[in-house]
């Protein structure tokens, strides 16, 4: 039955169509649009629009009176969207506004309607998108795949074509998919394309695109204001930068550089070969070696100087070196509590930030300057680079390069705290004695790589093609299942402790071993959980698939055609869709095996624990990518700082690894074998779109060494019967 919630899905259907065309897989679902909602260059001709036939499905609207979006209608329908751009973030802020202050969901769907033909799809989508996450009212509802509603903002322009034409000449049944090349961005000639498999993966472009929309920059003031939003901030990108280099340290490339001079030139260039649809444009290159210049489109509503980005950077490094910072006229200590969290708001500015006139707009603001350096004043009439979006900023090389000179601010900040004391680190009469990955049929501690060809519908995102499926192939890095088993000593009474989990390179770019103060800074968590530990000795299993850092295969490709869910299972989707992707979370590796150190440590849980959290209050329903993504409507469920126990300088006569190890912690040497061969996923079984089946709920695929399918389900509930076993209170609202 067709509810209001239900009804939502057809706002992701072909979001650049107005709203009165048919909608849905099928086309044979309209909205009975009122007259006075259509837009003034439709009114003459609204009742030649709407065509009902037969078995046509009409959802009714209601009237009512119609919201305020001048601000957010005054941007161009066809202008590329980006919430780095401050007339854009204001356009942003006031649909936000609008859609979380209606009141009933019947008159969210109204107002939809009349806001959908008169604002940027860009926009709306993503207002949208901010505000189904954060309703009351449709939290039940499942937020499609960004990928389905946007395919030109993650699939080469080329494919797009061909999916055109498959669509308009081809009957539904037999439309074969299409394949995306792996190599359409540039060629080996090019150092850095060896890394178009990570930059360019559509999963983490999308895992960067929803984390936004968790955490957005303008909106109410408590969408905005999450528990140490901007230490997240710093923590989600920090791990990103460490996966980043790790895999530049598989493809024999050194680290990633820094940008810490405005001035230089950039290095890489690069060419996206992506169109805009909606903009009718295509998404222009950055020539190599190209520095900024100051910015002046005053179309764009869009004027910095490098000297603005200069200013800012040198304000809040004063700001870490003098321990204190300026609320309005008040100066602020940084405690130790929160300084990491205070700075993560100057640098990405928001609502929330101290003081955005003293502390700027660094981060968006060296996003937008990237973006415009092809054409700083506008005189050629040029689009933006694909720094400008959050969508697609993560497939430029020069993402990585930028992020790495913010990320020297927050490391800057984090070497002025005290080294943590082995008795800060230890968890008396826990010893951690064993830990290894184990993978069946296989020997233990050798992790498993390869390319995995999945497929995405590509239909519902192209605007005014024949109905049915088009499904796009692509091919992405995937790993072979695995489990962690722990082995534990508690020499005292029954306790609960957090197990953390990390997987760190033990050598450099020159295949030298890391000096501990670096590698500190390129582990990847891979995993954080609660455990009850029994008197005497425990042994501890944990699936990779139940990480916490990851969002599953099919959440992460969610398609349009998904029903909202019922249930406690259903409530917390959407922000279950925000997670690092699965198919990404061990790197590459190589062909010999990638040596690399696991670290697993077990921590107290009583220091750990937050009060007033829905981890501690056993949470609500899905448990996954809580490391990156924190809990809805609660407090990040982890007392200690992000990235504990690396996130600080090693203690005094700690400077190796091994020696800044406690009793409650354990390393364990493992390798990562990469294997050059591509294996068909749980939703590819043949070319031909039409007969394309999907994977079970859940099911993600794998491999093992010989080829044969395996699959891990992550189940609704982690919680256990066996408390030794890895299980954890619910952490998800």
């Amino acid at each position: 039955m067709a509810t209001p919630l239900n009804n939502l899905l057809y706002f992701f259907d072909r979001p650049a169509q107005p709203i009165f065309r048919p909608r849905g897989g099928d086309s044979n679902t309209i909205f009975d649009v009122p007259a006075n909602y259509y837009i003034d260059r439709y009114k003459p001709i609204a009742s030649q629009l709407q065509t009902r036939g037969p078995n046509t499905n009409i959802i009714p609207v209601k009237e009512i009176t119609v919201p305020d979006i001048s601000v957010a209608a005054s941007l161009d329908k066809r202008a590329l969207f980006s919430v780095f751009n401050p007339f854009h973030r204001e356009a942003a802020n006031n649909l936000i506004n609008v859609l979380m202050n209606i009141g009933s969901l019947e008159d969210f769907q109204s107002a939809l309607v009349y806001i959908q033909p008169r604002v940027n799809p860009y926009l709306f989508i993503y207002c949208l998108s901010v505000a189904v996450i954060h309703r009351n009212d449709t939290r039940n509802f499942r937020l499609p795949s960004h990928a389905c509603s946007f395919p030109e903002l993650y699939v080469d322009g080329a494919v797009l074509a061909e999916v055109r034409a498959s669509g308009t000449l081809v009957s539904n049944g037999s439309r074969t998919a299409i394949e995306i090349p792996r190599d359409f961005t540039a060629s080996d000639l090019d150092v850095e394309h060896r890394l178009a498999y990570f930059r360019e993966d559509i999963g983490i472009n999308l895992h960067h695109w929803h984390w936004h929309l968790v955490y957005p920059t303008e909106g109410p003031l408590n969408i905005v204001n999450k528990d140490r939003r901007g230490e997240l901030f710093y923590y989600m990108h920090q791990q990103i930068l460490a996966r980043y280099n790790i895999e530049r340290f598989c493809n024999d490339l050194v680290r990633v550089g820094r940008f810490n001079s405005y001035r230089d030139p950039i290095p890489e260039g690069y060419f996206p070969k992506l169109d805009s649809i909606v903009a009718s444009r295509v998404w222009p290159p950055r020539q190599a070696n190209v520095a900024l210049r100051d910015v002046y489109r005053e179309l764009d509503q869009m004027i910095c100087t490098v000297d603005d980005l200069e200013r800012w950077r040198d304000r809040i490094y004063e700001v870490i070196h003098r321990g204190a910072y300026y609320r309005g006229n008040d100066l602020v200590p940084l405690s130790e509590n929160d300084g990491i969290d205070v700075v993560g708001n100057m640098v990405e500015s928001s609502i929330v930030s101290p003081n955005r006139v003293l502390y700027g707009n660094l981060h968006n603001q060296g996003h937008n300057m990237i973006s415009y350096v092809h054409d700083p004043d506008g005189r050629f009439l040029e689009s933006t680079g694909v720094m400008f979006e959050n969508t697609t900023a993560m497939r430029d090389p020069v993402f990585y390069r930028w992020h790495n000179s913010i990320q020297d601010i927050f490391e800057a900040y984090k070497n002025t705290l005290t080294p943590y004391t082995a008795q800060q680190l230890s968890f008396d009469g826990i010893t951690v004695t064993q830990a290894d990955i184990i993978i069946e049929n296989s020997r233990n501690n050798i992790l498993q790589t390869f390319w995995q060809r999945s497929q995405l519908d590509l239909s519902r995102g192209l605007d005014f093609v024949p109905t049915g499926p088009v499904f796009a192939t692509f091919v992405h890095l995937q790993h072979t299942p695995f489990s962690y088993r722990i082995t534990v000593q508690n020499s005292g009474a029954q306790r609960v402790g957090t197990v953390r989990v990390f997987l760190g390179p033990k050598n450099d770019e020159r295949g030298l071993p890391l000096r501990f103060r670096e590698q500190r800074w390129l582990f990847i968590e891979m995993d954080r959980f609660t455990t009850t530990l029994r008197a005497g000795s425990n042994t501890i299993e944990r699936r990779s698939i139940d990480s916490s850092v990851t969002a599953p295969f099919e959440q992460t490709f969610r398609s349009l055609d998904n029903a909202p869910l019922t249930g406690e299972e259903s409530q917390n989707f959407n922000y279950c869709g925000c997670g690092w992707p699965d198919h990404m979370l061990v790197p590459r590796g190589t062909r010999d095996g990638y040596p690399c150190s696991l670290f697993v440590m077990i921590s107290n849980y009583q220091d750990d624990r937050v009060e007033n959290s829905s981890m501690d209050n056993g949470g609500g329903g899905c448990d996954n990518a809580v490391s990156f993504c924190g809990v809805r409507n609660s407090r990040y469920p982890d007392r200690r700082p992000m990235g504990f126990p690396f996130d600080r300088l090693p203690r005094a006569g700690a400077p190796t690894l091994n020696q800044f190890l406690t009793s409650n912690m354990r390393v364990q040497d493992v390798v990562i074998k990469f294997t050059d061969r591509i294996v068909n996923g749980p939703t590819v079984t043949n070319t031909q779109a039409g007969t394309t089946t999907q994977g079970g709920t859940n099911n993600r695929g794998g491999t093992n060494t010989q080829g044969t399918p395996q699959t891990q389900t992550r189940p609704t509930n982690n919680t256990s019967n066996q408390p030794n076993r890895g299980s954890q209170p619910q952490r998800r609202p």
